[in-house]
C-alpha cells in the first residue's frame, strides 16, 4: 500500500474566511472558503508533491476493489470555513441528477471541527411541509422559519442525505465528506450579489422536485467500531471519527483506499498505523450487505460491510404459526429498523442474504420444505424483494453458518472447510476453494444423514442409524438418561431426575462416574466416525465444530482428534485434518448470510 500526502484545491467562494489557513492550508487567494482534500473531481483535483493529480497516480489495486462498481472516483473531501451563511440549498439523488443534470447527485456528512459561539447550521424541516407552503416560504423570504437550526459544537456530526434542505451557518467550521459531485440547487441566498454584481442564482423549480418535505427525523449516526466511530455510511463513503492516543492500527483490506484527515493535535500515518495524539476523520469506499437468519423463535439480522465487521444487529420474533406472509412482513421490518439503526439506505446495501431452516432451492429462492417452519415451496426471495425494493439470496442456514465461519471466523486462514452444528440435529455445511458446496438444486450438503451404523437408532429423517442419531445434542441427552435408568448406582442421579439431564451432564461426571464416561466415550467415537468418513470424501484443511456441546472443549476435541488420526484413510501418511471450534457463535448466521451475496459468481 503506497501513502500520499495531498495538497489540495482552495476555493474562494464569497462567503468564506480565512481559518483554513490556521490548519495549514496554503493559498494564493485572498480568502480560503474551501480546501478540497481529497477530490477528482474536475473543478478542484487534489495534486500530490510531485504536482501530478491524484488521479493520475493511483492504480486500480490502490484504490481497492470496491471502486470498481464507479464510473469514477465516488467520494470527495473537503474542509469548509463559512465567515457568513452558506446558501439554503438542496442536492438531488442520482436518479434525478443523471436523467436531468448528466450528472451524479450528493450525499455528504459534516463534521464540526470548529464554531463560534452561538453558530450553528439549518437541516432538514421542523415539521411536514408541502411545497405551496415551502415556495410561499422562498417568495416571502422566510425559508429558515420552517428549518431546523441546531446550534453545534466542535466533535458533532451530521449526515446530510440527498433531498434534504441544509445551510451551514457564519462561524462553523466543517470538514466535509461527500458523494463526488458539485452539484447543487439554491432555494434562498440571503439576495447576496456575486462578483457580477447580480443576485446569485437560484434553481427553486428545479429543488422542488427533488426535496423530501417530511420532518427530520434522524441527523447522525453514532456506532462504536473497531477504535472508530461510524459516523456516516452510504455506497459512495463510509466515514469515522478516529481519536488517537499513542497508537491505533486498522485493517483496510483489499476492497478500499483509506483517507486521513487530521482536525486536532499532530501526529504520523504510517501503513495503516496511526501514532500520536490527535483526533482524525477517515473516509473508505466499503460495501454493505444486510445478512438475516430465519430461526423458528428468532429472526436474527444485521448489517455487515465487507470486511465482515456487523454494524448493527437486531432481532424480532418469527411467528411461524402466523404462516409465511407474516414472517415476511417480519422479516421486512426487521430490514427497516437496521437500516435506520445504520443510518445506512437499502440502496446503498448489496441486498440481503438469509439462511433458511430446511430444503432450499438457492438458484430460485425458494423454500423447498422447512419442517420446522412448516412451509412447502415459499416463494421467500420473491416475497421480501415485493417487500424491500432489494435483491434476496437464500441458503439452508447450515450452509450459511458454515459459509460465515469459513470467511470470518475458524475457516478463515483455508480454502477447505466443513462445519458440523451439534444441536438438536447434526448440521452440515461443505466450503470449497472458498465456496458454498450445495449439490444439485442446492439439496446436498446434508451430512448429518450419512448412515454410520446401519439398522443403528431411528433417525428424525426416516432413515436408521444416521450421525444425527449419534452425535446430536438429543442423542447425548438419550444415551445419558438410558445409562442412569440402568444403572441406579451412577453418581449422575445426584442431579435429581433424568428430566434434568442437558448435553453436558454425562461431561460433567465423566472424571468421576464410569457408566458417564462410557456415555461420552461413544459420543466421541460416533462422532470420530462421522467426521473420519466426511474427511476421507472431502480431506478439508479443517472440520469446525459448532453447537452447545462444544463449550467442552478440549474434553471434546482433543480425544475426538485422537479418533479422526486413527480411522482417516492412510493415516498419517496423508495431510492431517484438524478439528477445530466454530467462534462466531450467534453471529455466524448472519455473517453467513451476508458471505452469501459477496460470494456471488
Amino acid at each position: 500500500m503506497s501513502i500520499y500526502r495531498l495538497y489540495p484545491e482552495t476555493k474562494d467562494y464569497i462567503w468564506g474566511g480565512n481559518k483554513l489557513r490556521d490548519y495549514g492550508k496554503v493559498s494564493d487567494k485572498d480568502k480560503i472558503a474551501e480546501s478540497w482534500e481529497l477530490s477528482f473531481h474536475k473543478d478542484g483535483p487534489t495534486k500530490i508533491a510531485d504536482g501530478r493529480t491524484l488521479k493520475e497516480v493511483l492504480t486500480k489495486e490502490e484504490l481497492g476493489t470496491n471502486l470498481s462498481a464507479f464510473e469514477d472516483f465516488p467520494t470527495l473531501i473537503k474542509l469548509i470555513d463559512a465567515k457568513e451563511n452558506l446558501s439554503v440549498q438542496v442536492h438531488p439523488d442520482d436518479e434525478y441528477a443523471l436523467k436531468n443534470e448528466g450528472q451524479y447527485g450528493k450525499t455528504e456528512m459534516w463534521y464540526i471541527v470548529d464554531n463560534d459561539e452561538g453558530a450553528g447550521i439549518y437541516l432538514g424541516f421542523k415539521e411536514d411541509t408541502d411545497k405551496d407552503t415551502f415556495m410561499k416560504a422562498v417568495e416571502d423570504g422566510t425559508v429558515l422559519d420552517l428549518l431546523n437550526f441546531f446550534p453545534v459544537k466542535k466533535g458533532e456530526w451530521y449526515f446530510i442525505k440527498s433531498g434534504t434542505v441544509h445551510a451551514i451557518g457564519k462561524g462553523v467550521t466543517v470538514c466535509e465528506i461527500q458523494q463526488n459531485s458539485n452539484l447543487t440547487y439554491r432555494v434562498y441566498d440571503y439576495k447576496r450579489k456575486g462578483a457580477d454584481g447580480k443576485e446569485r442564482p437560484l434553481h427553486v423549480e428545479k429543488a422542488i422536485k427533488v426535496i423530501n418535505f417530511k420532518k427530520l427525523e434522524k441527523r447522525f449516526t453514532d456506532i462504536e467500531m473497531n477504535g472508530r466511530t461510524l459516523i456516516g455510511a452510504s455506497k459512495y463513503f463510509s466515514a469515522y471519527s478516529c481519536v488517537v492516543n499513542g497508537e491505533k492500527t486498522f485493517d483496510v483490506g483489499k476492497g478500499s483506499f483509506l483517507s486521513v484527515t487530521c482536525i486536532e493535535g499532530e501526529g504520523k500515518v504510517g501503513k495503516i498505523e496511526l501514532t500520536g495524539d490527535m483526533k482524525v476523520i477517515m473516509a473508505e469506499v466499503r460495501k454493505y450487505y444486510i445478512g438475516i437468519d430465519l430461526g423458528g423463535t428468532f429472526i436474527k439480522g444485521g448489517i455487515v460491510n465487507d470486511l465482515g465487521e456487523v454494524i448493527v444487529m437486531d432481532k424480532t420474533p418469527t411467528e411461524s404459526e402466523k404462516g409465511g406472509e407474516k414472517v415476511m412482513d417480519n422479516i421486512a421490518s426487521l430490514v427497516s429498523s437496521l437500516l435506520e439503526k445504520s443510518g445506512i439506505s437499502g440502496s446503498d446495501t448489496e441486498g440481503i442474504g438469509m439462511g433458511v431452516p430446511g430444503m432450499i432451492d438457492s438458484k430460485n429462492g425458494v423454500v423447498v420444505f422447512s419442517n420446522n417452519l412448516q412451509w412447502h415451496h415459499l416463494h421467500i426471495a420473491e416475497g421480501l424483494t415485493a417487500r424491500t425494493g432489494l435483491s434476496v439470496s437464500i441458503a439452508n442456514d447450515a450452509n450459511v453458518a458454515a459459509l460465515g465461519e469459513a470467511m470470518y471466523g475458524a475457516g478463515s486462514d483455508v480454502d477447505d472447510s466443513i462445519l458440523l452444528t451439534l444441536g438438536t440435529g447434526v448440521g452440515g455445511g461443505i466450503i470449497v476453494g472458498n465456496q458454498l458446496v450445495e449439490g444439485n438444486k442446492s439439496a446436498g450438503a446434508e451430512l448429518g444423514h450419512m448412515v454410520i451404523a446401519h439398522g443403528g437408532e431411528q433417525c428424525t429423517c426416516g432413515r436408521k442409524g444416521c450421525l444425527e442419531a449419534y452425535a446430536s445434542a438429543t442423542a447425548l441427552i438419550r444415551d445419558t438418561k438410558r445409562a442412569m435408568e440402568n444403572h441406579k448406582d451412577s453418581k449422575m442421579w445426584e442431579i435429581g431426575s433424568t428430566d434434568k439431564v442437558t448435553g453436558k451432564t454425562a461431561f460433567d461426571y465423566m472424571n468421576d462416574d464410569k457408566y458417564a464416561k462410557e456415555v461420552v466415550d461413544n459420543y466421541i467415537e460416533m462422532l470420530g466416525c462421522g467426521i473420519a468418513n466426511i474427511a476421507n470424501i472431502f480431506r478439508p484443511h479443517t472440520i469446525m465444530l459448532g453447537g452447545g456441546v462444544c463449550a467442552q472443549g478440549d474434553n471434546l476435541i482433543k480425544p475426538l482428534q485422537k479418533v479422526v488420526d486413527r480411522e482417516i484413510f492412510a493415516g498419517n501418511l496423508g495431510p492431517k485434518c484438524p478439528i477445530a471450534i466454530a467462534k462466531l457463535g450467534n453471529e455466524a448466521g448472519v455473517l453467513g448470510a451476508a458471505a452469501l451475496l459477496m460470494n456471488k459468481k
